[in-house]
């Protein structure tokens, strides 16, 4: 499997102003989905799945600023050992959402956030 960019999500502080944005500029639809103040989004036919989120800190004490990025992966598990062994750091561990798949979020050695999804529906 190529770990391709899978998914993206944009942070906000206000996730129905950024909303009501995006619709304006990029003409994307939006879908209530999940917890409050999370959208799935639409960026057309062939779009890049994406999501509006209300602000979180993946790393502690820093808010999320700019887009979140989320890779395709066959084995989350050995990604994340990998992930150590370079020199990354797990910042949130194997987390299953169900009927999607299996998530970890790591930063590099720069410290950027970046999440890694090993899908499956059976979840």
């Amino acid at each position: 499997m190529t770990m391709n960019l899978a998914h993206f999500a944009i942070n906000a502080d206000d996730p129905d102003a950024s909303r009501t944005f995006y619709e304006s500029v990029f003409g994307w639809q939006f879908q209530a989905f999940g917890p409050p103040g999370f959208f799935r989004i639409a960026t057309g036919d062939d779009g890049l799945p994406g999501a509006l989120q209300k602000r979180r800190d993946l790393v502690e004490g820093q808010p999320t600023i700019g887009l979140e990025c989320t890779f395709g992966v066959e084995d989350v598990d050995a990604i994340a050992k990998k992930v150590t062994d370079a020199g990354g750091k797990i910042i949130m561990p194997r987390f299953t959402i169900s009927g999607v798949g299996h998530l970890i979020f790591f930063t590099d050695p720069s410290g950027n956030a970046i999440g890694a999804m090993q899908y499956d529906s059976r979840a």
